[in-house]
């Protein structure tokens, strides 16, 4: 029977194969676009999609916020032991830092706290600070030197110089701003804490040049350069300070005299003991 069917197929020359693997074809593909119109895309998308589910095996450990509730966060006077609560004060351009430099030698226009209310910084009087230190051990060891080797006299370093010219810069800067930052609370004219600490910071860049010019072997130029240095400073102060004190009533004459006193007692204390050279 089988062997009929055969032969009939090779009387009629297999007219229809051609067009039944053609049909074949054609049916194939469209089967295989059907089988891809089967998969819709929302469905396919899991996380990626907002609108659809995860799937049921999705981990959402990655979809939790990093801030999250979960995570304690430092507030109050806990903030005030980290490292973030300074950052912004110390995020300032080295342009910045020069200009407040400059007009901390030009003690009489009085800009100074206008220009630095919205963003006081502590990374000028800082620096300011460190290099005092360094400067005032610097300097007096050689100007001591040279005075003993033209006396031919033995000298030995004085390493308490460092440590005295730490104490002083860095206690001044922080100390005096810290107690008129409360006397002018009490007489409710409140400054900035932040903005007392900038200025009194700029305020002692002067003594580094009159440092250096301690050099020079002559007594009377020597006080004359600590008082020219110690009135610049004082008067940056005190004329910066100026128009908030007035708020604090009658008495804000004698605080601010209270304040330009005090800046010239320090640069007194710096010439007794960093400008004067004894044998």
């Amino acid at each position: 029977m089988s062997g009929g069917n055969y032969t009939s197929l090779d009387n009629q020359k297999i007219s229809g194969s051609v067009p039944a693997v053609s049909d074949l074809g054609h049916t194939s593909v469209k089967f295989s676009d059907s089988n891809l119109q089967t998969f819709p895309l929302h469905q396919a998308q899991g996380k990626i999609s907002g609108g659809s589910q995860p799937p049921r095996d999705a981990d959402d450990t990655f979809s939790k916020p990093i801030n999250g509730s979960e995570e304690p966060q430092q507030s109050g006077w806990f903030r005030t032991f980290t490292l973030a609560a300074y950052k912004p004060y110390f995020d300032v351009d080295t342009s910045d830092v020069l200009e407040r430099i400059k007009d901390s030698l030009f003690p009489f226009s009085g800009s100074f706290s206008e220009k630095t209310a919205d963003n006081p910084d502590l990374y000028g009087p800082f620096w300011i600070c460190t290099t005092l230190i360094f400067v005032a051990a610097s300097i007096g060891t050689f100007v001591t030197y040279v005075a003993h080797k033209i006396q031919k006299k033995e000298w030995d370093y004085d390493i308490n110089v460092v440590t005295w010219s730490a104490g002083l810069f860095y206690g001044y800067v922080t100390i005096i701003p810290l107690g008129l930052y409360i006397i002018l609370k009490y007489f409710s004219a409140p400054a900035g804490l932040v903005q007392l600490f900038s200025l009194y910071g700029y305020s002692l860049f002067v003594f580094i040049p009159a440092l250096c010019l301690s050099v020079v072997p002559l007594e009377p130029f020597r006080w004359a350069v600590a008082g020219v240095a110690g009135f610049m400073s004082a008067a940056f102060v005190a004329l910066n300070l100026r128009a908030h004190i007035k708020s604090a009533g009658e008495r804000w004459f004698l605080i601010v005299a209270g304040i330009f006193l005090l800046q010239l007692a320090l640069a007194v204390v710096l010439k007794l003991y960093l400008f004067t050279v004894t044998v």
